[in-house]
């Protein structure tokens, strides 16, 4: 299965999401780090992504030809992550056809009903749970 991970500013959230992932999924999932920007890619590149893009182009280019998207809540919003995530990144990342499963991590101005604060971990442990359930049903939703 080839799935996209984006994340921007310094790469973090991407990081632990892919070391999770890589953890759960060995080398049975191809990712491709998509970052906003050279840092964050290549943080997620270090933590084990197959491949790395970055920039709106890159996203463009690529986001259509993976089967699941993970990553903040964030990667939806245009002119999140202090701007670097532009509002075609945001279009682009909304109109693909690959599944998304996308963390609620906290956006100025933004709050999410119902949704409770949890640690990153935590977050990302119920992403990977989600993310074998798509998988486990043939990614099918």
């Amino acid at each position: 299965m080839y799935i996209a991970v984006v994340d921007g500013q310094g790469g973090g959230i991407g990081r632990v999401i892919i070391n999770r992932v890589r953890s759960e999924f060995g080398n049975a999932v191809d990712i491709l780090a998509i970052g906003t920007n050279a840092q964050a890619t290549a943080v997620m590149l270090r933590a084990g992504a197959n491949e790395g893009a970055t920039g709106e182009n890159a996203l463009i280019c690529n986001i259509n030809e993976v089967a699941l998207i993970l990553g903040p809540l964030s990667i939806i919003l245009p002119n999140s992550m202090k701007g670097e995530l532009t509002p075609k990144m945001a279009k682009r990342v909304v109109a693909s056809r690959a599944r998304k499963i996308l963390l609620p991590i906290h956006q100025n101005n933004i709050d999410l009903v119902g949704i409770h604060s949890e640690p990153l971990p935590h977050m990302v442990e119920a992403l990977v749970m989600q993310m074998k359930q798509y998988i486990d049903d043939g990614g099918r939703e």
